[in-house]
Parts: structure tokens; sequence; C-alpha cells
């Protein structure tokens, strides 16, 4: 996993140098092994490395025909099988990143339809003049973009472009509005206004510094394909996890004890033959949704090493401004926060890392999608129809459910309901919360997290089955608890599970008051929110609320004021108030 930027000029000349190192230094923590520099006529490269595969040969940029060079932030999981396709190309390296200067060469654009992997990445085409920017279909990978006056420039994180003055910290309200309601952000736009998503799916051509065409992947088959049967379930899992074990370095697996990681170290476990390195994460109090102690049970059955962490309240009020830093493309997911502290935990001992994100979203584990097949009308009521704040005065997000009310009338068209539901997760929230959230809290710890649920031939599977095979309005993912039921039983499968979040509202409430104050008088939140109304949140006991207005409170400091987020909580929002 690495870092990639760059710089296209408009006015012809070369990008300068001193921008071009300001991007790498903002970009090392997500590749501290190696950086590489590509200047030539008007575009400029630069990538930060976090070595996984071909670790001698494999520094970027990379060189292909005509001089095109290529930096890539990700994993390709079919390199060896895109090596045997291409039998007369004139590889130099091991990279499994290679490939796609020649797919390029002969494909053209067309070049990423052959990708199975999770990328993104920019190709200098020096022939043709051109600039190219593509990223995955499901957005595993992010790239963000500005189009100045004078330049073209795009980076694997916001703060980057931020930090090397290639765009303003200011705030959109309508995104700020969004993330508020939502826990995150829709659609290309970013809560700054002069930067703009990659899509997923999406690759973009810039020309003298101007996009000049896209085109797009999807992520999803399209309506009315062949139906899937259940029972290849196993082999459809087995291709995905075997493709992503391919490393060159130590890996593990972030084990929850729910379903989607227990099927995955189950996999890992058949797959290697080896025993296999686990963590997991717990917390104190009755009232946190703490799992781990069924996650070592699991491991045990396996015969894996698993390593328990604890997230603590001390924790929470020390590395919450930090966790806030690190999402500069924000959500106020509080699952954000032991994902950090995994990360903080695999660095040093692992550099890449299995993780279940995608499960829910492929094969339907969320209420709302049981909501959807209820028999009773009054239950299949449409998903996130309230916001975080909605009725509580004081507090103006007006316009919040525009972009997702997009994504709804779009994934609606041809599909059933249950499937439209999770057409619009795969296209918003999980590469806008779920996967960003991975990204940022891994990737600050120098660790590649890796989603083999997250996969276009799992998704393909998974779109196909039957909705009555994925979920009915009592439980869902039926598909994966069977399976898993007939492979590891002691997962205890149709067991209900507590989840992964902690007690965030139990550790707010015991600041009381002046934590309140001390938020209502933050500018970040002083710009929509009375402080009444924040004091009155504080005051409810709703946990994500009070988090979401302290997240806010705390990003708003670093990304927007420029404060070290080094500090804790208090003396950070302290210095934001002065």
């Amino acid at each position: 996993m690495c870092g990639v930027a760059g710089i296209m000029m408009r006015t012809g000349g070369p990008p300068e140098r001193d921008a071009l190192e300001r991007l790498g230094a903002a970009l090392r923590h997500r590749g501290p092994d190696a950086s590489g520099y590509h200047l030539a006529e008007d575009v400029g490269l630069v990538h930060r490395r976090l070595s996984i595969i071909d670790l001698t040969t494999g520094d970027q940029p990379l060189f292909g025909p005509a001089g095109a060079a290529l930096i890539v932030n990700g994993e390709i999981y079919n390199d060896l099988e895109l090596r045997a396709a291409m039998p007369e190309a004139p590889f130099r390296t091991h990279s499994d990143c290679e490939p796609i200067l020649f797919l390029h060469a002969a494909h053209g654009l067309d070049f990423a339809a052959h990708l199975r992997g999770m990328y993104a990445l920019a190709l200098h085409d020096r022939a043709a003049g051109r600039l190219i920017l593509a990223r995955d279909p499901f957005g595993i990978k992010p790239l963000y973009y500005v189009e100045g006056a004078r330049f073209f420039a795009f980076a694997s994180e916001p703060q980057a472009l931020l930090k090397a003055g290639l765009a303003e910290a200011t705030i959109d309200p309508a995104r700020r509005a969004e993330l508020l309601q939502l826990k995150f952000t829709t659609g290309a736009a970013t809560i700054f206004p002069a930067i703009r998503r990659v899509l997923p799916g999406e690759t973009l051509v810039v020309e003298a510094g101007r996009i000049t065409a896209r085109r797009q992947l999807a992520a999803l088959p399209a309506p009315g394909g062949p139906v899937a049967k259940a029972a290849d379930l196993d082999q459809v899992l087995t291709e995905s996890v075997a493709a992503h074990l391919r490393s060159d370095v130590p890996y593990g697996l972030f084990l929850s004890g729910g379903i989607d990681s227990s099927a995955l170290l189950w996999l890992m476990h058949r797959i290697s033959g080896e025993r296999v390195r686990a963590i997991t994460i717990g917390y104190d109090g009755a009232d946190a949704a703490d799992e781990s102690a069924e996650a070592l049970r699991i491991a045990a059955a396996v015969g894996a090493s698993c390593e328990r962490i604890s997230m603590t309240e001390a924790d929470f009020w020390a590395f919450a401004p930090r966790i806030a830093a690190c999402l500069d493309d924000p959500t106020t997911d509080a699952a954000a926060l032991p994902t950090w502290l995994l990360g903080r935990a695999a660095g040093g001992q692992l550099k890449v890392t299995l993780c279940g994100e995608g499960g829910d979203e492929m094969f339907a584990g969320y209420g709302r999608y049981r909501r959807a097949l209820a028999p009773w009308r009054f239950i299949q009521r449409p998903a996130r129809q309230r916001g975080v704040f909605d009725g509580i005065a004081g507090i103006d997000l007006a316009g919040w459910r525009a972009g997702l009310s997009a994504a709804e009338r779009e994934a609606g068209v041809g599909r059933s309901r249950l499937q439209a539901l999770q057409a619009v997760d795969c296209a918003e929230w999980l590469p806008n919360d779920l996967l960003v959230k991975l990204d940022r809290c891994l990737m600050a710890h120098g660790v590649e997290g890796r989603t083999p649920f997250v996969d276009p031939k799992v998704a393909a599977f998974a779109f196909a089955l039957p909705d009555g095979a994925k979920a009915d309005w009592r439980q869902g993912k039926l598909a994966l608890r069977r399976w898993l039921a007939e492979r590891l039983p002691e997962a205890r499968p149709f067991a209900r599970k507590r989840g992964f979040k902690p007690p965030v509202g139990r550790w707010i409430a015991t600041a009381g008051a002046r934590l309140a104050d001390q938020v209502a008088a933050s500018p970040g939140i002083a710009a929509f929110a009375t402080p009444q109304a924040v004091r009155g949140v504080f005051a409810t006991g709703d946990g994500q609320a009070a988090w979401s207005l302290l997240f806010y409170a705390l990003w708003h400091a670093h990304h927007i004021l420029g404060i070290d987020a080094e500090g804790d909580v208090a003396s950070v929002l302290a210095a934001a108030t002065r």
C-alpha cells in the first residue's frame, strides 16, 4: 500500500519540485519504505511506497512502452494471471502493478476492465501528452483531485493537497450537513469545496491540466442476469481469500468475533495451512459491544494466535484528536476509534491484515435489508429517512439528504427492493464511510487492509443470489451463516451478534456539562449550532449525536484551524477556542 500524488500544469511548463516534495512529505505515513519521483514535460508524479510485493525491484514509478510512467496505491490480485496472458511483454520487475503498463498499451483506456484488485493510480502517457487517473470499482483505495487555475493536482488524501498549498481549507456547508446527519458524505464532492473524489470505478483523462474524458466501471452486475447457487459460495470465497493472501510480507487478520471475520479466519487457516495471526479488541464496562471473548474462543477453535488489545476510556480521551486528524475525508462512524487502535497494534508486526468490511453489504446483513423483506408494509419503511440530528432545534443541517436520494433513484432501476438498498450502500456507504475509515486508520500506522468480501467476483455472485437466500425479515446473511455453520460451528453463526462499537456515549457522559460547553464554543460547531442545542444533545445521552459533535469539533480544529492533534481532547478543544 502506498501514497500517490502529482501535478499537471495548464501552462505547459514543468511543475515545481517543491510542490511535489510537499505532497510526498504529507503522504509519508502511507509509504515509509521508499519514495520516487517522475518529472517530464508538464507532469510531475510522486510515490511513497509501503513494500508488500516484490520488495527488491518494485519501487515506483514504473516505466513502460513509449516512456509511460505509472504510480499505484494498491494491490493487483490477478497479477500472475495477467503476466501469463502477456508472454511477450518485456517485464522488468515482479511488481504486481507492472502489468498495468502493458494493459494500457494494448487496450488503451479499457485497461482497468482487466484488473482485479484495489487501486488508485496515475499513468503519464507521454506519447499522447495526457495523464490518466483510475480508481477500483468499489473505491477501496482513495483518490482526490483539484482543478486549479494553473494546474490539475491529485493525491491519495485531501490533507496532502491542503498541505502542499494546492487547495484551501474551507468548508462546504452542504457536505457538513451530510456528514453530521448520515455519518459520511456522498458523491464526488468532499467537505472541502475545491477537492473532489475520483469516483469508484472512474477513469479520468487529463490533458493540458483539464479533464477531457471520463468513463466508469460498474462495481455490481447489471440487473437481470443468471441466478447464482448458494452451493457455489465456498468456491467463490476460497478464490477471493486466496488472491488476497498473496504477499511477500507477514499478514494477519482483524477478528471481531462476528460472522464475516470468522469466515475469513477459517478460510485463511484452510488455504495457508499455517497458524493465522489475529488481533481483536475489547472495551471496559458491561454496556460495551465487546465480542473479544468470542473472538478468542473462535481463534482457539482453529488453532490461531489471537492477541486481545483493550480500548479504555483513557484511550478515548487521549487518542480521539489523532483519529479525527487522520480522517481528513471525515466520517463520524465511532467504529473508527477501535479501527485506529487495531492499526496501531498491528503496526510494527504486520504490514498486511485481512478485514471483514463488505460482508454485510454483499450478503445482506443490515436491519434495513431485513425490513425491506418484511411481510408488513408498516415495517418496510425507507432506509435513512431520519438523520442523527433530526428534531433537534438550533442545529441547521438543511438539505442533507439530496445526495443520498439521487443515489437511491439510480440504484433502484431494475433491481429488487433489497438489491437497491445493497446497491446504494455499495455506491456510497461502503466507499465513503467503511472503506475510507479502514484506509486512513490503518495507513496512519503503515498497515495495509485487505477486504476479500469487497471483490468483483464475490459481488457478482452475491448479487445474483435470490433475495431469499441472502435474508428474510428475521435474519440477514443467511447464505453466509449456513456456509459457516457447516465449517466452523464454534462461531455460532446464527447467534445474535453485539457489534463493534465502543461505548462512546458513556465515556462522553462522564465529562458532563464542561465538555458540552467546550464543544459548543468550538468555531466549527458554532457555525451551525446554538450553544443551547449542543448542551441539549450532550444532556440527552445520545451517544452518536454527542460523538458526531465532538468529532467534528476536533476535526475542524485540526484540518481548518491547523491545531496540532497530538494533545488530548481537552487541550485541543481549549486551543480551538482561544
